[in-house]
């Protein structure tokens, strides 16, 4: 396997794609109660986004794989919506859709309601399964095959995201 093209999100960028979400959401007169940072890539958007907005943030941890971890939480948010609380979740990308439909399924899945939660990501791939209802930018990765790093990924050594980019081969080749 070619080693992946890890392409540098700018900070500049990435401030933009924060202010582009939050002028989406204002423009769809759907004001979230709680932003919810998805652990780990959302968890930075997520406090911009906050600030940008006045809104809360909560988090929830996913990528750590821990089992039972974010079940509780999930639960919670899904009790929100159910009781008319509506909540934002947010991740830094929309790549494969995996961690989206994981996040809604089990939300949805445990009785919340899907008027009450919507996802916003930075960047969004427009082959992904999983739906987002606000994007910065958009992707096509049967084209773009960039591994994106984000300003906080960029404190890691490279070796750790290329191994990253790789854990998923089938979103480069």
């Amino acid at each position: 396997m070619t080693e992946p093209t890890l392409v540098p999100v700018a900070y500049e960028q990435f401030v933009s794609d924060v202010h582009m979400i939050a002028i989406a959401i204002a423009a769809s007169q759907w004001r979230p109660d709680h932003i919810v940072g998805i652990g780990r890539g959302g968890l930075v958007p997520g406090a911009y986004l906050s600030h940008r907005t006045g809104i809360s943030l909560l988090s929830v941890d996913y990528s750590a794989g821990v089992p039972g971890f974010s079940d509780e939480l999930l639960l919670k948010l899904a009790a929100e919506t159910k009781a008319g609380v509506r909540i934002l979740l947010i991740d830094d990308i929309n790549d494969s859709g995996k961690t989206i439909v994981a996040l809604k399924g089990a939300i949805l899945g445990a009785g919340g309601d899907p008027a009450c939660l919507r996802v916003a990501v930075l960047i969004d791939n427009v082959r992904s399964p999983a739906k987002v209802d606000y994007r910065a930018r958009t992707i096509d990765r049967s084209e773009d095959k960039s591994w994106f790093v984000f300003p906080w990924e960029a404190m890691a050594p490279k070796e750790t995201l290329i191994e990253e980019a790789e854990e998923v081969p089938e979103r480069l080749a």
